[in-house]
């Protein structure tokens, strides 16, 4: 079930280095968490829309290195 892994505490939030995985591009993407973001702000090129009750995170592809920024539901637990 996405969103609700082991490594995420009882309010569903991740923490700095959680190892995740997500889609793009309708591939399988590996990765770790970098950032937690709880305000509106630039990150990884785009405006993230974020607050403190619907915080995104950053992650870092493990393969490209490049970033992303998503929200807790799209992001699962590689393992």
């Amino acid at each position: 079930m996405p969103g609700y892994g082991v490594n995420m505490d009882k309010r569903g939030e991740r923490s700095k280095g959680d190892e995740v995985t997500w889609k793009s591009h309708g591939q399988t993407v590996h990765g770790k968490v970098e950032k937690k973001i709880t305000k509106r702000a630039e990150d990884s090129g785009r405006e993230v829309d974020a607050s403190p009750e619907e915080p995104q995170y950053r992650v870092r592809s493990d393969k490209s290195g490049r970033t992303a920024v998503h929200k807790p539901e799209a992001l699962d637990d590689d393992g």
